[in-house]
């Protein structure tokens, strides 16, 4: 099967472009919506905050990377932590300090230049973390596909997401022309239809609640807070802003090999933490979670080989548009979690294949014992759920886990173990 691939400055006719920006928003939505419910902020100053982060990041970036912007789990933490202590309101003046260093960092990206990252971060490396990223997320997705409502194991579940993750495969490989981009959007409506279908006949599919939509006004404005400045919230915030930049150097690493591009010379390291570092602060700014690159958004570029920042940003406008049409969102909201599921059992699966595309191709030789001490040591930390963690005052604590301390212990590794050990003997 040949699929032709939509470069990153390449526009659509609107008859293409709209499916395609919405599959994004599909793939998103979820995952945006959860942080501000867990956090106790507004999800729709999310939606707003999303998508006009992602147009001020396609901006910043000079329409170069096509990456969407959504609200980050790693700050929920501190956003709790510090809300609880002192206030949302000083929550978000935190984020929007730890957005502003990314801008420090940035700059000494800019000054220092890129030769350290070939040092500091080879194939080996970079590989098993893309690995990490996808894997990381593995368990997300099958919680989403095999548990009802109450938590607990479902027959009924699983078969949805079977279901919805079966059409997404068939429209991946077999479907022709136009189809053939749009898997993931077929296979969110297909599982939708099915649990409709099958809720008409048999009362356990009957998950699917409009009265969310029926309660919904057609319009509303997004619930914005503006943020209070204090020394500790800004303080933990940049500290927990060291465990988010790694997971941009990730995430930036997953995006470039997707793309086929090496995003870390052009635009440059510097101007995607930059757009990264600014979107965070506005966020925050108008009572949004901050924002981070989205794992979901890469696996649909890496399944349907259209990387155009075009249809990027149609998602991000979408989004800012849901803010305020709060019938269509609360539509979107009614997509059943198994469906999901089923969804993200590929995606998050793609963006895992990419790590292991990375090392093949790069030409790892895991007869190297530093090779394959390096990545067994990513993996089973960015897997294996480890966690680095310690008070820094008034009852808060830093935490480093997943992909950020298993990215920041490869570099380590493979700074200070010597290049010359022997290879694994057959």
């Amino acid at each position: 099967m040949s699929q032709k691939i939509v470069g990153v400055n390449e526009r659509l006719p609107l008859v293409k472009w709209i499916p395609l920006s919405f599959q994004h928003v599909f793939a998103m939505f979820g995952a945006t919506v959860l942080v501000p419910l867990l956090t106790g902020l507004s999800p729709s100053a999310a939606l707003f905050t999303a998508g006009s982060g992602t147009l001020l990041y396609i901006l910043i970036t000079g329409a170069q990377v096509p990456a969407f912007l959504g609200s980050s789990f790693a700050f929920i933490p501190a956003l709790i932590g510090i809300g609880s202590a002192y206030g949302m309101q000083y929550a978000l003046g935190g984020a929007v300090v730890a957005g502003l260093f990314y801008t420090v960092v940035a700059g000494i990206i800019k000054v220092s230049g890129l030769k350290w990252i070939d040092r500091v971060m080879p194939p080996v490396v970079i590989g098993s973390v893309i690995i990490v990223i996808g894997l990381n997320l593995a368990p997300v997705a099958m919680g989403m596909a095999m548990n009802g409502a109450d938590g607990a194991y479902s027959l009924v579940t699983l078969s949805i997401a079977a279901f919805t993750l079966l059409v997404a495969i068939v429209a991946t490989i077999f479907f022709k022309g136009f189809f053939n981009v749009i898997p993931i959007l077929i296979g969110l409506v297909a599982g939708y239809v099915f649990t409709l279908v099958m809720g008409a006949f048999f009362p356990a599919y009957a998950i699917i609640n409009f009265d969310v939509v029926a309660n919904a006004p057609w319009l509303s404005l997004p619930t914005f807070m503006l943020p209070k400045f204090s020394l500790v919230a800004s303080l933990t915030f940049v500290v927990v802003s060291f465990a988010t930049i790694c997971e941009h150097l990730g995430d930036i690493m997953v995006t470039s090999r997707v793309v086929g591009a090496d995003f870390y010379k052009k635009p440059g390291l510097h101007r995607t933490l930059l757009g990264d570092g600014l979107a965070t602060a506005w966020a925050a700014f108008w009572g949004g979670p901050p924002n981070t690159t989205y794992g979901e958004n890469i696996g649909v570029m890496a399944i349907t080989r259209v990387y155009s920042v075009w249809v990027i940003g149609g998602a991000a406008v979408i989004a800012v548009l849901l803010s305020f049409v709060t019938k269509v969102g609360a539509i979107i909201q009614t997509i059943p979690t198994p469906v999901m599921g089923g969804i993200s059992m590929l995606l998050f699966g793609i963006i895992a294949s990419s790590g292991l595309r990375t090392i093949v191709e790069s030409g790892v030789d895991f007869k190297c014992k530093r090779n394959l001490t390096i990545s067994s040591v990513i993996m089973v930390i960015g897997i294996g759920g480890g966690k680095l963690a310690f008070a820094v005052g008034d009852g808060l604590t830093f935490q480093l886990a997943g992909v950020a301390l298993a990215t920041l212990v490869g570099i380590l590794l493979n700074l200070v173990l010597p290049s010359t050990i022997d290879t694994v003997k057959d």
